[in-house]
């Protein structure tokens, strides 16, 4: 038996999961989980990429532990962060973390440099106060003077795990430093934020194989396998896990990455001005991508109520208690409020509107307002790419949320196919057996997905009234 470890790293938590393939059937098994947190130090976030790294070993350790030995393995986290080494290959810090708020300041001497217009006529990339090219502007001169090597956090655990040192495709895309349409770093850009192009690697593809484990490893593992670099960024993973590539593709976590595969970039002002995204997918492909708020606000909100309430039991009560007001949910105070409920509740108190109460009007105006996001950003893609789809495929932990799924189905009167769940890991997966030609492309993945997993079809049964 031919197993596969994905390793599937988020902003809270990381888990290891093994798949293997079996009668057409792709089977999964989760045999470790991680918290995954920001440090707070001297004003500002962090990740603890040592503790990290650490994980990813012992989650590795497992495999052995239950006699189940991967033939290879990928590791996928989020996008934009990043570690700069100096020459011995040190860390020169911790990597900051995208919730640092050191960018805020240096975004608009970037742009004296560089307008907007042509940054995302050269890169196609939406504007978020995180992205890289804010963050390398903010690093310090001795720090960019030192830095020897720039490495995405997924790039990083690789390269600890074999030595070898790549950039990645679908990660790099993120970064607003890559050509839209060369996939080549545009020097121009390196310019504007005083980056040396030397510091970074070689651009590959998802399902290169980048090595074998270090051999001091290898001596305290007991075994060796390959590693393989998955579609890095997780949404581009997530995306791959999806069934249908000819539907408007929503993965559903705590962001949400609404948009649809497209061979081309579009880089025109209109996309720019409706802030879409054309980030790296698999296959010399590109997501075509708003990137907007998502269940980061419910999860919030759980925390104001001292998770009295299981996120079920905050879809059962939602259900109960309608509340037809709406919110905008990508208004940056709901971003990191000190209090979500208050900050909910105040939204609707400046404008004097009824003012959810309930715990149950409360999670329903989350829900409600984020399928009227949703909605709003379907309506200005198939406006951008002159199409009508016909289909939402939802991807991701929010696919399992059924009131959410109908109150979409029934806002903008498509089918919503919901699942599977767990597509980043499933995506990563599929660049090893892709790659170990277990699987012959994705045309074939998907049928084995849909024979794998569970997929629940919604066609505007709703609780809205």
């Amino acid at each position: 038996m031919d197993y596969y470890l994905a390793i599937d790293i988020g902003a809270s938590s990381g888990r290891h999961m093994l798949f293997f393939l079996e009668n057409g059937i792709l089977q999964m098994e989760e045999i470790y989980r991680f918290e995954n947190k920001m440090i707070h130090k001297d004003g500002h976030v962090f990740w603890d990429i040592d503790a990290m790294y650490q994980h990813v070993k012992h989650g590795i350790m497992q495999c052995k532990s239950i006699g189940k030995i991967p033939k290879s393995l990928a590791i996928d986290t989020w996008a934009v962060d990043y570690v700069l080494l100096d020459q011995d290959k040190q860390l020169l810090h911790q990597p900051y973390a995208y919730r640092d708020e050191r960018t805020l300041s240096i975004i608009d001497k970037v742009h004296q440099r560089i307008t907007k217009e042509q940054l995302y006529q050269k890169t196609g990339i939406q504007f978020q106060v995180f992205n890289s090219i804010y963050q390398l502007a903010s690093e310090v001169k001795d720090v960019r003077k030192q830095a020897k090597h720039f490495l995405m956090i997924p790039d990083y655990l690789h390269y600890c795990l074999t030595g070898n040192m790549v950039n990645e495709y679908t990660n790099m895309s993120t970064t607003q430093l890559l050509s839209a349409t060369t996939g080549e770093l545009d020097e121009s850009i390196l310019q504007v934020v005083d980056i040396q192009p030397s510091i970074f690697k070689q651009i590959v593809t998802p399902g290169t194989y980048i090595g074998n484990l270090k051999k001091e490893f290898v001596a305290e593992l007991g075994f060796d396998t390959q590693v393989i670099v998955p579609a890095t960024h997780d949404s581009a993973c997530a995306y791959m896990g999806a069934i249908k590539d000819d539907a408007i593709l929503l993965s559903s976590g705590t962001w949400s990455l609404l948009g649809v595969i497209q061979n081309k970039a579009n880089t025109s002002l209109v996309a720019m001005h409706a802030n879409f995204s054309n980030e790296g997918g698999y296959d010399g492909t590109y997501r075509f991508l708003k990137n907007i708020m998502g269940l980061w606000i419910i999860q919030e909100v759980a925390r104001c109520y001292q998770y009295e309430y299981s996120y079920a039991k905050l879809v059962k009560l939602a259900k109960q208690h309608v509340f037809t007001g709406i919110f905008d949910v990508n208004d940056p105070r709901f971003l990191k409020p000190k209090q979500m409920v208050h900050e909910i509740q105040n939204y609707f108190k400046e404008r004097n509107e009824k003012i959810p109460q309930h715990v149950g009007e409360i999670a329903y105006c989350v829900y409600h307002s984020l399928a009227h996001s949703y909605k709003q950003a379907i309506d200005e893609l198939e406006s951008i790419t002159d199409k009508t789809y016909i289909t939402i495929n939802v991807v991701g932990g929010g696919c399992k949320n059924e009131l959410l799924n109908e109150l979409l189905a029934t806002l903008t009167n498509k089918e919503v196919i919901a699942g599977p769940s767990e597509a980043t890991a499933i995506g990563n997966v599929l660049c090893q057996c892709i790659a170990d030609h277990k699987i012959q492309d994705m045309k074939q993945a998907q049928q084995i997905i849909k024979q794998s997993f569970e997929i629940t079809h919604y066609k505007g049964e709703t609780y809205d009234k």
